[in-house]
């Protein structure tokens, strides 16, 4: 079997479409269809099923990509390999939420950097479009809070994530102690919320979970990024529910203050995610090992 051939094939099958395989290959539209339609021929079985937008894999398709992909991203690594060696340097291209990845996940890596690893990162919100990049070949690693599904990617637990409901002092006083544990949700009602989304992601989460319910005001500031919240709540700009790993400092020096302490907080996991088979690869292992051994104190 071609590999060339194989190699798109496999490249179709992770973008879900020949238009975004093409672009990742370097090739046109139609050489990536000519070259899908050679490989059925050869094996006498249709691969893709053609869709309004692109393409879904047959059962057949996903058998074969399922057994390939894994040794044709080690022979890809060979031959990367083989070009690299005078200068002994591997590029990591990691994806994840920015403010997780910002705090966790480079520190955690730069390390690795004197060893010959060099890294690049790509910030993106959206789990889902995390993993999508991850399974079109983008990225080589990738956190997110979605459990990737099926078994071209492969995910590892990675840690949780506690969310605490906080404001700055000014607004905790106007509370008064104990005030939202006996009148619930409805107090907070008077303060402004600080968000990363007009949906309310966080403080919908956080409100289910404590007080079954849904939060009754809007956003009054959005900021697409935790680490701009935790500003503005500092600020004064109203509440808000972020990790504890962002604010504890905030916390520790009185800048924001915890106005509930729940019995059971809510949390959110992170994953570490791969395409299956591709931790054969000595600088991904290094790196997929040294987020996990670090996520452990986190």
């Amino acid at each position: 079997m071609d590999l060339a051939l194989l190699r798109t094939f496999v490249t179709v099958h992770r973008a879900g479409s020949f238009t975004r395989a093409a672009a990742l290959l370097g090739l046109s539209q139609p050489a990536v269809t000519s070259q899908i339609r050679t490989l059925e021929r050869q094996l006498g079985r249709p691969l893709f099923l053609r869709r309004a937008r692109g393409v879904t894999p047959t059962s057949i398709g996903d058998e074969l990509a399922h057994r390939a992909a894994p040794h044709l991203d080690a022979l890809i690594e060979i031959a990367e390999t083989g070009l690299d060696e005078e200068s002994g340097v591997r590029t990591l291209h990691l994806a994840g939420p920015p403010e997780f990845t910002s705090v966790r996940a480079l520190p955690a890596l730069t390390p690795l950097v004197s060893q010959g690893l060099a890294l690049r990162s790509a910030f993106v919100p959206n789990a889902e479009e995390t993993l999508e990049g991850l399974a079109a070949g983008h990225h080589d690693l990738a956190i997110t809070t979605a459990r990737p599904r099926g078994g071209l990617l492969t995910s590892t637990a990675l840690c949780d994530e506690e969310h605490v409901l906080v404001a700055a002092p000014r607004w905790a006083g106007r509370l008064g102690p104990g005030t939202l544990r006996h009148k619930g949700p409805m107090v907070l009602e008077q303060l402004p919320v600080v968000e990363v989304h007009e949906s309310l992601p966080l403080v919908s989460r956080y409100w289910a979970a404590v007080f079954e319910s849904r939060p009754a005001a809007s956003a009054a500031v959005v900021a697409p990024d935790l680490r701009a919240v935790l500003e503005c709540a500092v600020a004064g700009a109203g509440l808000a529910v972020l990790p504890r790993y962002l604010c504890e400092r905030a916390l520790e020096r009185g800048e924001v203050v915890a106005l509930l302490d729940p019995p059971v907080p809510p949390l959110r996991t992170y994953f570490l995610a791969v395409r299956t088979g591709t931790l054969a690869l000595p600088h991904l292992a290094r790196a997929h090992e040294s987020l996990v051994r670090a996520a452990v104190a986190w």
